[in-house]
């Protein structure tokens, strides 16, 4: 739960300048499967799988929390729909930087963040993913404190809040009361390689970001691979195996530790998508929000997922093809969280940030997770 911290008090006349950049199709190739839309044909791939935009609907929901300062806060816009459009939707003062073009490229928004920086923003908020961040670390460094309000399909860079309301709440309380900066973590992932199954995680550098622990995610954590770690995904594997029901289908999201069910079960999962198990075989493999509802249609079906470490997020990082529709038709009574003691010890709660804020809601509270053979651990989903 987030708790607003305002002192209406310390409010002036004097407008607080903020930049705000949206990239319009960060996040698209998420449900569809394709795990991000860097590269050439990307982005023409997700449309053809039927792919939405997201970016818009996250940055109004960002505005929106944003609109009780908005009379004493000026914003920095890019062109039409990389910020303009939702600012004038929200009734915000703003001035639009930038030209206008009819598809977006990763150098629209590096101009667009020089053009900030030249304004001398106090803050540049962003909403996309990690390419998003790269191309803005490339563009003004750390000139400009930044925060990114996550949009994009993988998000290990450390300088993302936890999700747009988390984005609106950091940025009132950095402009009006006061919060830290710190150095924090640009990553990105070859989205190739991702896509391939292979995990290729590089440091590009650093930003300076507000920091208030609670609404900063930090930076993915990767999986030890000591002997007691991997004994410890065994034995979950094994619990999760004997528990598993007979003519249920089983939707197993990424990650290591969701890896190991099928490797007892002498099957080939992918390690960064999402698979369909029936009767204790992979029916599916690396599929899409689409393939799932089709699968799930009139049968009984279970969720298995794994928190992303140091992140804690067991929906809406690297996993949007369980989707808000995925999981409604699912049960939230039909969920099973799995982690490794290590992981869990590395993670005060859990986090979720479906893009369905009732949703959002409804997952939150006390969870059961599996930490051992018949062991398990009550944690807090915030």
């Amino acid at each position: 739960m987030f708790v607003r911290r305002r002192n209406s008090a310390i409010l002036s006349d004097t407008k607080r300048t903020i930049g705000f950049i949206v990239n319009p199709i960060a996040g698209m190739g998420g449900k569809v499967g394709l795990k991000g839309t860097d590269g050439a044909d990307a982005l023409q791939r997700a449309l053809r799988l039927g792919a939405k935009p997201i970016a818009p609907m996250r940055a109004k929901v960002f505005l929106s929390e944003l609109t009780p300062v908005k009379d004493h806060v000026s914003l920095i816009v890019g062109t039409a729909s990389m910020g303009e459009d939702e600012a004038k939707e929200y009734g915000f003062s703003f001035e639009v930087v930038g030209g206008r073009r009819k598809q977006t490229t990763p150098n629209d928004t590096k101009e667009i963040a020089r053009r900030i920086k030249e304004e001398n923003a106090e803050l540049l908020v962003f909403c996309g993913g990690d390419g998003t961040a790269r191309d803005i670390l490339d563009a003004i460094g750390t000139s400009v404190p930044v925060l990114g309000v996550p949009t994009g399909v993988k998000m290990h860079s450390a300088i993302f809040a936890v999700s747009p309301i988390a984005a609106a709440i950091t940025t009132t309380q950095f402009l009006f009361d006061g919060l830290p900066l710190r150095e924090m973590e640009v990553m990105d992932v070859n989205e190739e390689a991702f896509r391939d199954g292979r995990l290729s995680v590089s440091l590009y550098g650093y930003m300076l970001t507000p920091y208030e622990h609670q609404f900063i995610q930090g930076s993915k954590i990767a999986t030890a691979t000591t002997e007691s770690e991997l004994r410890n995904q065994a034995a979950i594997a094994i619990y999760v195996i004997e528990t598993m029901e007979e003519e249920t289908l089983y939707i197993v999201g990424p990650g290591t530790t969701t890896r190991t069910i099928a490797d007892l079960l002498d099957e080939k999962k992918t390690l960064l998508g999402v698979d369909l198990f029936l009767n204790k075989k992979i029916i599916a493999r690396d599929v899409n929000e689409g393939k799932i509802l089709k699968e799930i249609k009139g049968r009984k079906a279970k969720i298995i997922v794994t928190p992303i470490g140091g992140q804690g997020f067991i929906f809406g990082r690297g996993n949007q093809q369980i989707s808000p529709k995925v999981i409604k038709e699912v049960g939230l009574n039909n969920i099973t969280i799995i982690a490794t003691k290590t992981k869990l010890s590395g993670l005060n709660n859990l986090r979720v940030d479906t893009g369905d804020l009732k949703l959002d809601k409804e997952l939150r509270g006390q969870r059961t997770i599996i930490t051992d053979y018949k062991e398990e651990h009550t944690i807090k989903i915030d």
